[in-house]
């Protein structure tokens, strides 16, 4: 199948194989403002940042525009890539009917994958043939049916996605708590470029600083203080790979006015001063002469 696409209205989805006819693509910046979900099967290797996974069975990964992907190996069977903007799908409008944005993109953890139980794989296998078969009708109603499609994928993903990356004790608390706790990645995500500090979180989630801190404890995840640090280093590496700039000029960028206490910053958070780590990695990951 060659790319499938609707686009009206400046409303985009798309499926595509994922197969060597398409993997320089998909592997490029074509896609790269887009949401993404892809559906593997077994042997596939796929580098999402700075991790690589392999993938053993029926397999799903979420990514948002601000990662890097890469396909590193195919497995025997394609896969499928589905890549859609933010006004056919926004995840913050649609935040009331499915609650997906902090657990499936941009989670605290930084895992973008859930793996598919033999028993769900019917289902999720419909759902993508269902969404493959409208883009074929071509019919009036195709964008309301493939969001709808859409919708239950997220939903139902959401679900196998707590169940494996959430720990039991989080797993079985509130969804008062869990939505704390989603409330939380949302803010990091948008404001850690300009906000570093717990109290400027706890001043947005409207609660004092120690009760931010001692909520994560009682639910047993990261103390705040790290997952914002960690948010901050993540982006931090990947300008130091993926562009020219500075370790001053990426200080800058991420919100610190002195540029030696952001190095030290990564030096502690990664073992290493920022222009070391980038060496490192490019010198690592330089293409091999013939």
């Amino acid at each position: 199948m060659k790319q499938s696409i609707f686009d009206a209205n400046l409303k985009t989805i798309g499926m595509v194989n994922v197969d060597l006819e398409n993997i320089e693509a998909i592997n490029s910046d074509t896609y790269k403002s887009y949401i993404k979900v892809l559906y593997l099967n077994e042997g596939f290797e796929i580098k999402v940042d700075f991790n690589v996974y392999i993938t053993t069975g029926s397999t799903l990964f979420f990514i948002s525009p601000n990662q890097v992907l890469s396909i590193e190996k195919l497995g025997e069977q394609p896969g499928l890539f589905v890549f859609y903007n933010r006004d056919f799908y926004c995840i913050q409008l649609h935040d009331e009917e499915v609650a997906c944005d902090g657990f499936l993109f941009n989670n605290i953890s930084n895992m973008p994958m859930t793996v598919i139980p033999e028993q769900d794989a019917t289902f999720i296998e419909y759902l993508f043939s269902r969404i493959e078969d409208e883009f074929e009708l071509k019919d009036g109603s195709l964008e309301e049916m493939i969001r709808t499609y859409l919708k239950q994928l997220l939903i139902k993903s959401t679900r196998l996605w707590k169940v494996q990356h959430l720990e039991g004790a989080m797993a079985a608390r509130s969804n008062n708590d869990l939505e704390f706790f989603r409330k939380f990645t949302q803010l990091v995500e948008v404001n850690f470029k300009e906000k570093h500090n717990v109290a400027d979180y706890a001043d947005l989630l409207m609660i004092a600083p120690k009760t931010l801190t001692h909520r994560f404890k009682r639910l047993n995840l990261p103390q705040p203080n790290e997952i914002i640090k960690n948010r901050i280093i993540l982006e931090a590496k990947r300008l130091l790979v993926h562009t020219d700039r500075t370790a001053k000029e990426i200080a800058y960028a991420l919100g610190y006015e002195d540029p030696a206490y952001f190095s030290r910053l990564f030096f502690i958070k990664t073992g290493e001063p920022p222009s070391s780590f980038r060496s490192k990695y490019l010198n690592l990951h330089e293409p091999k002469q013939a």
